[in-house]
């Protein structure tokens, strides 16, 4: 009997456990309640054992229940990808890209990569949307990009992959009027906090009320990395810049690298990955151009 098992039945399972209660799965899945109790009745029946104690207001799931939830999740999850490498394969080259990209990212090396995407494929449109923190997840969410290049996020979404291309060196800088540049050796993060900080706004509500590498009481929020690193360059403040974007500033003494103690991003190589929704992968394009961006 269980060969006889679907990815309706496992569907329909998921839903009941994540939903607390048969009626509002059915809404879920657009189907009568007593559709999703019957579909569920005739898959413990197949695996011999009840999945959901029913003797309470509302169905709970039994200990058996809860032992395979997780490698239900699994096998729809799986099921998904296919279905959708399926399409992409079926549908050949994209007629277009769109392109979410974090501002932390080294824009050498996006240059680079665009650069031999238009070379490959210089018959298919590239659209690049530069973004921070929760900005670069927005628009693959709602589908207006295929592919999100991001680093500052805190979770990726259960309906989103993941793909890992490069890390970049996160340092601290101020001015060298500034009175942290002027300190010896390590700066504490009680000195760093009484001083303004510059870090970047999140466009999105995605990571709404989230603080990324924040010390500082007073902060001034910037959309935009180039604004913020012009207003770090003037002395308005203190911030964590990726370091491609200010060796030329270091070597020239425009900017100073602060030692600070350990905390957050601080000094760390900041992990960038790839995104996409799993009913909608990168089709070939895609593909080559993430691979592209993970060689730099």
């Amino acid at each position: 009997m269980l060969d006889a098992m679907s990815t309706d039945q496992l569907r329909t399972f998921i839903a009941a456990a994540d939903e607390g209660s048969f009626s509002a799965a059915g809404r879920k899945l657009r189907r009568a309640q007593s559709v999703v109790s019957q579909t569920l009745a005739n898959l413990e029946l197949q695996v011999g054992f009840t999945l959901f104690d029913r003797s309470g207001r509302y169905p709970k799931l039994t200990e058996a229940g809860r032992a395979l939830l997780a490698d239900a999740r699994v096998v729809i999850s799986s099921m998904d990808a296919f279905k959708a490498k399926a399409r992409t394969l079926e549908e050949g080259l994209e007629p277009e890209l769109a392109v979410a990209v974090d501002v932390m990212y080294p824009i050498a090396a996006l240059t680079e990569a665009v650069r031999a995407f238009h070379e490959a494929f210089p018959a298919m449109p590239l659209h690049l949307y530069v973004e921070a923190l929760g900005a670069v997840m927005q628009p693959v969410l709602d589908g207006r990009c295929r592919i999100g290049i991001a680093g500052q996020v805190p979770e990726v979404p259960a309906d989103c992959a993941s793909e890992y291309l490069l890390s970049v060196h996160m340092v601290t800088v101020a001015a060298p009027s500034h009175p942290l540049a002027k300190q010896a050796g390590t700066v504490t993060r009680a000195d760093a906090a009484n001083h303004m900080q510059l870090v970047l706004t999140d466009r999105s509500t995605l990571t709404e009320g989230r603080t990324f590498g924040v010390l500082a009481s007073q902060t001034w929020r910037l959309a935009d990395l180039g604004a913020k690193h012009a207003f770090l360059r003037a002395g308005l403040g203190w911030g964590n810049m990726p370091l491609p974007m200010v060796e030329e500033d270091l070597s020239r003494g425009t900017l100073i690298r602060i030692e600070l103690e350990p905390y957050s991003v601080t000094g760390a190589w900041l992990s960038m990955y790839a995104i996409h929704r799993k009913d909608a992968p990168p089709g070939p394009a895609g593909r080559w151009f993430m691979e592209k961006l993970k060689q730099r």
